[in-house]
Parts: structure tokens; C-alpha cells; sequence
């Protein structure tokens, strides 16, 4: 299994950014994805994760900022992020997960600040 995520960088507070998550070699329509973060001394905390099914969740600090979505045509899961705040900033990892079955993908930066 391999999951590629990609979109991240260094944007200004209030800003957006979209992260992908491409996957490959699993049956991606059968997972659970999920987007997580590491900030610096900080432990990964689950940010949004989206059902087989297509239902979401998130974590309360970003309702209405951050959108999980995905593309089963296309074997991947999206985190659309907007007003974005300095405390977002960490490392993102894409997690596939079915049962106890759960891959990790490598994290992506995401920096804010002005």
C-alpha cells in the first residue's frame, strides 16, 4: 500500500491550501481515509476522516474551516483547508483504515504564518 500526500507549503494567516492523498495498491473505495497532524512537541491528533460511505467528521478546531472529501475514480482523499490559523501548522499524514487494517502515508508540511 502507498499513500502519497502532496499540497502542502507556507501560507499567510487566512489563507487556503488543498491537500491530496493518492493511494495506491488497496481497493481505496473500501477504506476509511482520514487526515492527521503533528505539530512540534505535540502528539497526532486526527483532523477529519471520511467514511467508505462518504460520511465526515472532524475535529471542533476546524469545523467549517477544513472540507475532507474523495474520489474514488481517482484513488484519492482531499483536505481542503481555508482560514487557515498559525496553530494548524504540522506535519500532515493521510491514514487509510479498514478494521484493524490501518496504513499511514509520509506527512506533508503545512506552515502558517505571516
Amino acid at each position: 500500500v502507498q499513500l502519497q500526500a502532496s499540497g502542502g507549503g507556507l501560507v499567510q494567516p487566512g489563507g487556503s491550501l488543498r491537500l491530496s492523498c493518492a493511494a495506491s495498491r488497496l481497493t481505496f473505495s473500501i477504506y476509511a481515509m482520514g487526515w492527521y497532524r503533528q505539530a512540534p512537541g505535540k502528539q497526532r491528533e486526527l483532523v477529519a476522516d471520511i467514511t467508505s460511505g462518504g460520511s465526515t467528521n472532524y475535529v471542533d478546531s476546524v469545523k467549517g474551516r477544513f472540507t475532507i472529501s474523495r474520489d474514488n475514480a481517482e484513488n484519492t482523499v482531499y483536505l481542503q483547508m481555508n482560514s487557515l490559523k498559525p496553530e494548524d501548522t504540522a506535519v500532515y499524514y493521510c491514514n487509510a483504515r479498514i478494521g484493524r487494517l490501518t496504513h499511514w502515508g509520509q506527512g506533508t508540511q503545512v506552515t502558517v504564518s505571516s
